[in-house]
């Protein structure tokens, strides 16, 4: 685990952004370590009110006290991103949610436009996406959008927060639910581990994919399906079936 020092992870946090976006919404550009932890944070609390300090370290890969430091500045400034008080863990400010929110949006149509437009398989897009998300302008980010007629979800089935930032933060099932006689459709999956898409992509369970459940053991909670373009029923344990998510049919 790479545990970089306070220094290494603020160096040059402010910088100016290069442009605005049309609805005049504009902000210092913060330096690409300060978005991934708001990034992260966001991530974090999206299930809970608030994230913990070891949470942040270890989804930042950083020491705690690294991580406390960081805390600390990006609380401290002005106007504060983070609302934080020793031992009772750290949440958004709506300046901190917004940019957050931004990043992610850049993110999301990234991984869309490697796919679409560049032919990226969906198990490469993540790291691509991951270096040039603090890069782009908000010019370049809309020019995105039309090309690919605003999205609303990324290759993984991530929602893509809208020109405004709103996003729909509601999990669906996940696949780990479902009982035998249970008909599903694929509609998301995460996190973005290349080897587990890769997978996934070899046994037809991707984006759209419709699955049946043909045994559960509760034993292990191993479930066997069908899946439509899978002639061979699939045996999957909970280590996938907790990271894809379904839509159930009626």
């Amino acid at each position: 685990m790479d545990y970089r020092t306070s220094d290494q992870i603020t160096h040059g946090a402010f910088s100016t952004r290069s442009s605005e976006r049309s609805s005049d919404r504009s902000s210092d550009r913060l330096s690409p370590a300060w978005e991934d932890y708001l990034k992260a944070i966001f991530e974090l609390t999206a299930e809970k009110q608030r994230a913990t300090t070891n949470e942040i370290a270890r989804q930042m890969e950083v020491a705690p006290a690294s991580a406390t430091i960081m805390i600390q500045k990006m609380a401290g400034c002005q106007p504060p991103l983070l609302e934080y008080q020793k031992h009772q863990g750290v949440t958004l400010t709506p300046q901190g949610r917004s940019i957050a929110l931004e990043v992610i949006r850049h993110h999301r149509l990234l991984e869309t436009f490697l796919q679409q437009v560049l032919g990226y398989s969906w198990d490469q897009v993540h790291p691509e996406a991951d270096r040039l998300e603090h890069v782009i302008t908000e010019e370049f980010e809309e020019r995105m959008a039309q090309i690919l007629g605003d999205p609303s979800v990324d290759p993984h089935g991530e929602p893509i927060p809208d020109k405004d930032l709103r996003m729909d933060t509601a999990e669906p099932r996940l696949l780990s639910d479902l009982r035998p006689g249970d008909r599903a459709v694929v509609i998301k999956v995460k996190p973005k581990e290349d080897d587990l898409l890769r997978y996934l992509s070899e046994i037809g369970l991707v984006l759209d994919a419709q699955v049946t459940i043909a045994a559960y053991s509760s034993f292990d909670g191993n479930l066997t399906l069908h899946i439509d373009d899978n002639p061979q029923p699939v045996t999957l344990g909970e280590r996938i079936t907790q990271r894809v998510f379904v839509r159930v049919k009626g």
